[in-house]
C-alpha cells in the first residue's frame, strides 16, 4: 500500500458510528462473577435483556457509574473535546438512556445523526477487576436495529475521515454500506478492531474489507493476533500491507505504527492504571484529529498516546474537564514540535 499522506483527507472532520451505548461500570473484587455469567476476561460478550439484568443484580453492592459509551462514540467525545469538528451516526431510543446519550452529544457540540427505535437504548455493563482489565456484558438494545439502508450520501458528505468500530463488524451488510458511501464521498475509512473475539469470528470478513475500504488500522496486541495469527510486531507488517496506516496497540508498552516503509514506535506515557475502558478509543480520538491537522504520524502517535495514559488514571472512558485543561495545551506543544 501507498504511504500516506495528509492530502488524502479532503475535510477536517471526523464521522463516527458505531453502537449507541450507556456504559454502566462497575467495580469488582474479584473474577468469579466474570465466570458465574461466562463472560471471558477482557472481552466484550453480547448478552440478553434477561442477563444483563442478572449481572447487574450479582453487582448491586459494588460501586458503580454511568456515562455515554460506544468505543466510536468514545474517540468523537474526544475528538470534540480536542476541539474537532466530528459527528456521529448511532440509534437509541426516546428513553431515559437515550435522552442522556443526545443530551450528552449536544453539550459537547458532536453533530447528532441518531436514528430511533421503540427498543430500549443499548447498554453495555463494565465489570473491571481489581488489575484493571475491563470485562463487558452488552446488551445492544435500539443499537443492534441501525440498518445499511439509514445510510446516506447527505450523512458522509460533509466529512473527511469515516470511523468505524469494530463492534459493528457483527452487522457486515450496515459495516460495508457505510463504508461504500464513505468511499464515495471520498472520504478516508478508518476502523478500530473490537474485541478478540469478535475479530476471531469475523476474520475472513474483515480480512476482505480492509483489503477494499479501509486506509487506517487500529488493534490491539491481541486484536492483532486475531486477525493475523502472528505476534504483534509481525501483525503489523501484515496490516500494512492491507491499508495506508496500521496502529498496534501494545497497552503499557506504547504503541506501533507503519505507513509504507516508515514503522515509528511511540512509547507510552507514565500512568498508574485502574481502569483500562476507552484507552483504545481515546488513543484513536488523537490520532485521528492529529491527521486532519496535517500533523506527522509522530505527533499523531504521541498525542494518541497522551490521551490513552490519562485515562487508564480513571475509572470510565471519560477523560475529566480538569484534566483536559492541563492536557490541551501540553497538546499544542506537541502540534508545534
Amino acid at each position: 500500500m501507498k504511504p500516506f499522506t495528509g492530502a488524502q483527507i479532503k475535510k477536517k472532520s471526523i464521522l463516527g458510528i458505531g453502537n449507541a451505548l450507556i456504559d454502566v461500570l462497575i467495580n469488582i473484587t474479584d473474577d468469579s462473577v466474570l465466570q458465574k455469567f461466562g463472560l471471558p476476561k477482557g472481552s466484550m460478550t453480547l448478552v440478553d435483556a434477561i442477563l444483563s439484568a442478572e449481572i447487574k443484580k450479582e453487582t448491586k453492592n459494588s460501586t458503580r457509574s454511568i456515562q455515554t459509551g460506544g468505543s466510536a462514540a468514545n474517540t468523537v467525545h474526544g475528538i470534540a473535546k480536542l476541539g474537532g469538528k466530528c459527528g456521529y451516526i448511532g440509534k437509541i431510543s426516546a428513553d431515559e438512556f437515550g435522552n442522556f446519550y443526545l443530551e450528552d452529544f449536544k453539550n459537547n457540540k458532536i453533530n447528532t445523526h441518531f436514528f430511533y427505535s421503540e427498543t430500549g437504548t443499548g447498554h453495555a455493563t463494565g465489570l473491571i477487576s481489581s488489575d484493571s482489565e475491563r470485562t463487558f456484558g452488552t446488551y445492544l438494545g435500539a443499537a443492534m436495529e441501525l440498518t445499511a439502508e439509514e445510510m446516506t450520501h447527505e450523512i458522509f458528505c460533509d466529512y473527511g475521515i469515516l470511523h468505524i468500530e469494530g463492534y459493528l463488524v457483527q452487522n457486515h451488510t450496515l459495516i460495508e454500506a457505510a463504508m461504500r458511501i464513505a468511499k464515495e464521498n471520498g472520504l478516508l475509512v478508518s476502523i478500530d478492531m473490537a474485541s478478540f473475539n469478535i475479530v476471531e469470528a469475523n476474520v475472513d470478513f474483515l480480512h476482505r474489507i480492509i483489503r477494499e475500504y479501509v486506509d487506517i488500522v487500529f488493534a490491539n496486541e491481541e486484536e492483532a493476533t486475531s486477525l493475523t495469527g502472528k505476534n504483534p510486531q509481525d501483525a503489523l507488517l501484515e496490516i500494512a500491507e492491507m491499508c495506508s496506516i496500521a496502529v498496534v496497540k501494545l497497552g503499557a508498552h506504547g504503541s506501533m505504527i507503519k505507513s509504507g516503509e516508515r514503522i515509528i514506535h511511540i512509547d507510552a506515557i507514565s500512568a498508574k492504571s485502574i481502569d483500562t475502558t476507552g484507552a483504545g478509543d481515546i488513543y484513536a480520538a488523537g490520532f485521528l484529529y492529529a491527521l486532519t491537522e496535517n500533523l506527522d504520524l509522530e505527533i499523531a502517535g504521541k498525542i494518541g498516546s497522551l490521551l490513552a495514559g490519562n485515562v487508564v488514571e480513571i475509572i470510565g472512558a471519560k477523560i475529566p474537564e480538569e484534566t483536559w485543561s492541563k492536557l490541551l495545551p501540553q497538546i499544542e506543544l506537541l502540534k508545534k514540535s
